[in-house]
């Protein structure tokens, strides 16, 4: 469990190179352990923006044994349990699931044991501003003064507590839980943390790497 502090999904953040830096954060924690590992995204646009440049820097790279599934809007039944279905326990490469926080993914689902090693998170699940929204966050500012809170943080982190919920299912599940946002460090963030994630070390880019390996040498 670990949380980077140096990247965003931040709408002012949003392009190549922070895509780069997501991508990257990606491939270096895959790169750890072979296993079956889903990273879920904001929206379905900015997944579709990391998968772009992730998938370009994987074509340069023959037999990398790399296999990418990506969650499509308004799948069927029959299309969710194939998606599912690339997540084997035996598997002997890497399965990478690219999905959208709060779909149908990122709750509900039981992949135990090594059928998902890693979960990665981008970005911290906050709604869209939109009418209703600003609605409960008027209210609750009058009446308890946190109106944003209750709006957007507090579901938004529902969200990815659920996500992150994906990788440990049984008391004998290990895996990697990363959270790519820099605000998960900020208190407003880790005091909505269950204690099984504390305490949520800091890492950056250049050390991840030693970070996952600690991690899996270790377990």
């Amino acid at each position: 469990m670990f949380a980077a502090n140096d990247v965003s999904s931040k709408y002012t953040r949003r392009g190549r190179n922070e895509y780069e830096r997501i991508a990257a954060y990606i491939r270096t924690i895959i790169r750890a352990k072979n296993g079956n590992y889903m990273v879920f995204f904001p929206s379905y646009a900015f997944m579709q923006d990391v998968l772009e440049v992730f998938s370009e820097q994987e074509m340069a790279k023959a037999g990398n044994g790399i296999e990418i599934v990506v969650q499509q809007n308004a799948m069927t039944e029959e299309a969710r349990q194939q998606f599912l279905e690339h997540f084997q326990e035996d598997t002997t490469s890497t399965v990478i699931g690219f999905c959208v926080l709060g779909g149908i993914f990122s709750e509900g689902i039981d992949l135990k044991a090594k059928r998902l090693i890693g979960v990665m998170i981008v970005g911290t699940g906050l709604p869209q501003i939109g009418s209703e929204r600003e609605l409960l966050k008027n209210y609750y500012d009058e009446k308890e003064g946190c109106g944003y809170e209750y709006a957007y943080v507090y579901p938004g982190m529902n969200k990815v507590l659920q996500a992150g919920g994906r990788v440990i299912r049984t008391e004998t599940d290990t895996g990697v839980i990363a959270l790519l946002d820099e605000r998960f460090h900020t208190s407003m963030y880790k005091v909505l943390f269950p204690k099984e994630w504390l305490p949520c070390p800091k890492v950056m880019l250049q050390n991840v790497e030693e970070t996952v390996n600690h991690f899996w040498e270790n377990i």
